[in-house]
């Protein structure tokens, strides 16, 4: 496959394209113009959207407007900008787009101001843009993914949040949550959906260490 990464730090960006063996380009997910540019210069058969910030791991009477609505401003805005170009382009028939949502859309997330709802919303967007699809007859494929809380990355700070706040080890915390989900097994997962999509045919999944799980 030809893979095209996209983010906003050049510099770190090209080292990572570097190893990883993949094209690259510099651009703010949230900007309408970059999606635009990128849906028609390369004409990509899959786009996972996975963008997002961290959220401020606080309570909610310690949250200020601005840190309680930090994913709606890049999760949320990403998904919107990306799926609304999709349509009005549109993407080629065929393709297919990988909204990368979170557990917390599920579950809720008292510790981390608005992610949660602004999770909900990634996946409220994926459906409405595949109703859009069908109703258009566009043949776009758009699903959403939500991954659940892992012991490694953006996760690491919220377990021991959470750990804390329950009067728990991070380990003892970590086990409640399953299997721990990997990149290499999220991966695999946008993989397996994009390679077989009759077996892997529903609006939105759970993935975990086990593996997907279909959610309605």
């Amino acid at each position: 496959m030809r893979v095209i990464a996209v983010a906003r730090d050049a510099v770190r960006l090209e080292s990572v394209a570097r190893e990883a063996g993949v094209e690259y380009f510099a651009g703010d997910a949230t900007d309408d113009k970059t999606a635009a540019r990128i849906l028609q210069e390369y004409r990509p058969n899959l786009v996972v959207l996975c963008a997002g910030a961290r959220p401020v791991l606080q309570p909610l009477q310690l949250q200020t407007w601005e840190s309680f609505a930090t994913n709606w401003e890049t999760d949320t805005k990403a998904s919107f900008v990306w799926l609304r170009n999709a349509l009005v382009l549109p993407m080629k028939p065929g393709s297919h787009v990988v909204v990368v949502s979170s557990g917390a859309a599920i579950y809720g997330s008292v510790l981390s101001g608005g992610y949660a709802g602004a999770k909900r919303t990634q996946w409220f967007i994926a459906k409405y843009a595949a109703l859009e699809s069908e109703r258009s007859k566009l043949d776009i494929r758009i699903q959403c993914l939500l991954p659940m809380l892992s012991p490694n990355g953006i996760g690491v700070p919220a377990i021991a949040a959470y750990a804390d706040r329950a009067g728990v080890s991070t380990e003892e915390f970590a086990k409640r949550l399953g299997p721990p989900l990997t990149p290499a097994i999220l991966g695999q997962a946008i993989v397996d959906m994009n390679e077989n999509p009759t077996e892997w045919n529903q609006a939105a999944y759970q993935v975990n260490g086990a593996g997907l799980t279909a959610v309605s």
